[in-house]
Parts: C-alpha cells; sequence; structure tokens
C-alpha cells in the first residue's frame, strides 16, 4: 500500500509539472522561413485597352489618351482614322501588372491584373487587346489578351446607383504568355546565398547549425555560414546539383528565435502578446470615467399682455460616473501563461489592455518592444 501510495504521489506530481511547464516552441522547415538570394519574382507592366464595354468605356474628351492609343492601334491594323473623331464609350485605357515568378521559361502562363486609367465606370464584360508586358529594363517579357474576370458591378439609374466591390479593376488568370525568359545562373553557382524573411542573429546561427549538422553526417564536412543576422552563406558540394542540395537543405526544421514584441490596433481591439514578451512585477488599477452631458432646454413664456417675448432658455445637466470595481491587481509576467493569468484577473476588455499594455511600457515594466498600429 505504501509503494502504491508513492507511485500515485509520483503520478501526480508529474502530471502537475506537465500542466504547469510552458509549451516548448514550434519547429519550422528552412524553407518557410528562408529564401535563395536572387530567387524572386520579377515585376512587369503594360499599358492597354479593353475593348467590348457596354457605353461604359473612357470618354475620349476626358480621356485624351484612350483616343491617341486607339488610333495607334486601328493604324498597326490597317485602319486610317487620323481625320476622325471618335466618340466610341465602349474602349477603356487600362495599365496592365504582373508578377513574373522565378524560372519561368517561355510559353509559361501568369496570371495578369487590369485597372482602369481613364473615367470608365465598369469593365465588366470587357476584353483586353494584346498588351505588351515590359519589366524595368524596357524588354518585353510576356504578352497579355483575354476576357476580364471582374468582381464588382456598378448599375446607375437616373437617381440612384448601386456599386457592390470594384468594378474598375479585374483579372485574368493565366491571361499573359511568357515571350522572354530571365536568365539563371543558379545552376553554376558554387556558393548560394539564404536571406532570412525576419532576419535574426539567433535564427541565423540555428540555421547554419542545423544545415552543418546535416552536412557533417551527409556529406562529412560543414557547408553554411552565417554572414549576418540575415544572410547564411553555402557551398554547394561537389558533384551535387544545385536543385538536389537546396531541397535537401529546405526540409530540416528549427526553432526560429523572435524578439519580444506587443503589437496592438486600437482601431479593431486586437492584442498580439509574444512568447518572450516579460512584465517586471508593477501592481495596476483600471477603471472608467463616464461623463453625461444632457441638453434641456425649456421655453418660457410671456405673461398675458405684456410686451414680453418667447424665448427658449437653455438648461445643462451634466453627471459624471467612475464605473470599474477599481480593483488592485499585480501583475508579473515571468511568461506568457502567467501574463494572461494576470491580465484575466483584472477582466479588462481589449481596449483596457491595450490602455495597460501602454501605461505598463510608459512605467518601463513592458520588457518587450511595443508596436501601435
Amino acid at each position: 500500500m505504501a509503494l502504491r501510495s508513492r507511485l500515485v504521489a509520483l503520478i501526480c506530481a508529474l502530471m502537475m509539472a506537465v500542466q504547469g511547464a510552458a509549451p516548448a516552441g514550434a519547429t519550422v522547415r528552412i524553407k518557410d522561413i528562408a529564401g535563395l538570394q536572387g530567387v524572386r519574382d520579377n515585376q512587369l507592366v503594360g499599358y492597354g485597352l479593353v475593348i467590348g464595354l457596354q457605353g461604359t468605356g473612357d470618354s475620349v474628351r476626358n480621356s485624351p489618351f484612350t483616343g491617341q492609343a486607339l488610333q495607334s492601334m486601328l493604324d498597326r491594323l490597317g485602319v486610317n482614322v487620323r481625320n476622325s473623331t471618335l466618340r466610341t464609350r465602349n474602349v477603356a485605357a487600362v495599365i496592365v501588372t504582373a508578377d513574373l515568378p522565378p524560372f519561368a521559361g517561355r510559353g509559361s502562363r501568369i496570371d495578369v491584373s487590369v485597372a482602369s486609367m481613364g473615367d470608365a465606370t465598369s469593365l465588366l464584360g470587357g476584353t483586353l487587346v494584346v498588351t505588351s508586358l515590359l519589366a524595368a529594363d524596357g524588354q518585353t517579357y510576356a504578352l497579355a489578351q483575354g476576357r476580364l474576370n471582374v468582381s464588382g458591378f456598378s448599375v446607375q439609374g437616373e437617381a440612384e446607383r448601386v456599386t457592390q466591390g470594384v468594378a474598375t479593376a479585374a483579372r485574368i488568370p493565366g491571361g499573359a504568355l511568357v515571350e522572354r525568359q530571365v536568365a539563371d545562373q543558379l545552376a553554376s553557382l558554387h556558393v548560394l546565398s539564404l536571406e532570412l524573411r525576419n532576419p535574426d542573429f539567433a535564427t541565423a546561427e540555428r540555421v547554419a547549425g542545423a544545415i552543418n549538422a546535416f552536412s557533417r553526417e551527409r556529406y562529412k564536412s560543414t557547408v553554411a555560414f552565417a554572414l549576418d543576422h540575415r544572410t547564411i552563406s553555402l557551398t554547394r558540394p561537389v558533384n551535387l546539383s544545385t536543385t538536389r542540395f537546396i531541397a535537401e537543405i529546405e526540409r530540416l526544421t528549427l526553432e526560429p528565435d523572435s524578439p519580444a514584441r506587443v503589437v496592438v490596433d486600437e482601431r479593431t481591439g486586437t492584442v498580439v502578446i509574444g512568447r518572450d514578451v516579460k512584465i517586471s512585477t508593477v501592481a495596476v488599477t483600471h477603471g472608467n470615467l463616464t461623463v453625461r452631458v444632457t441638453e434641456t432646454p425649456t421655453v418660457s413664456q410671456p405673461e398675458p399682455l405684456s410686451n414680453g417675448e418667447t424665448v427658449v432658455v437653455p438648461r445643462t445637466t451634466v453627471t459624471a460616473t467612475q464605473g470599474g470595481t477599481g480593483r488592485l491587481a499585480i501583475i508579473n509576467g515571468a511568461n506568457l501563461h502567467t501574463l494572461m493569468r494576470g491580465l484575466n484577473q483584472i477582466g479588462l476588455k481589449p481596449a483596457g489592455i491595450i490602455a495597460i499594455l501602454q501605461a505598463i511600457k510608459t512605467a518601463g515594466a513592458l520588457q518587450a518592444d511595443l508596436v501601435v498600429q
């Protein structure tokens, strides 16, 4: 019986220790926190025309660039309208944008976004005429064309107008064909660089350590070196392709580090507190002061047969009410769970929590960065 009692006590103690312990940080893959330097999207932009609108396009008088672009397009098609006055409302001038992904080959399709430039009221039902998409170097990398997908609409009558979403912006899924491939030298590089999306010295060292632990077992050598808080240099082993090397590296997992930070949004009442946020021992009380001003004007009537006039006499009542229980609570956050229990003991709404966090930061007891959005 004594042995059973000791075993039960030991099990209970272990359960209490497990419940009271803070949960360990989650491990993530390297591919989710870092990317190869130079492997990125390239932004493309072009000027084009959308046709086939039902009288909701640009007016040539208010948007002269639409008329000029229409004349140029018709000239290229063999139609001479230089001496004609264009009055069409079925055409709209637009800016076409797209992101050219890395390693996109010729003939690949990418999505494009279309936005009106002139006074068009809707692009619904329109078709984009073939448009050249240029990069920062001025070269054409893709050609866009196709029917527009508009998520919004705008309907107007004589005395009322109904609008939902944005009717002057649209997308064309797969609407552009890649005509020029960005030069790729990744396969020939012997030294590569990983860039952290959230730069941090501790995370950079952990990434380098995880990669070296794997490479010593797999390649019998160390291949990673942290250059700074953002960049980790990688030396590709001989007789191993870059694709195979990066694929093996990206699957490794580790626990990234992050700065202690509190983010508050006063408009929505959102409070996000990081795991490493700590608060020195402080005493906090919070109450609400409500001031109400009531206007009850009265009418003063003159005596009968007198020369007086009827006037309105103002009457104002001001009352002040101190709400809340005014409890004084001691908050000391050794970890996130302790901090949350301390804030919940006061029973505050998000607006009150934001005010208290700002006051604690002013008092110097909040050991974290406070970001107010």
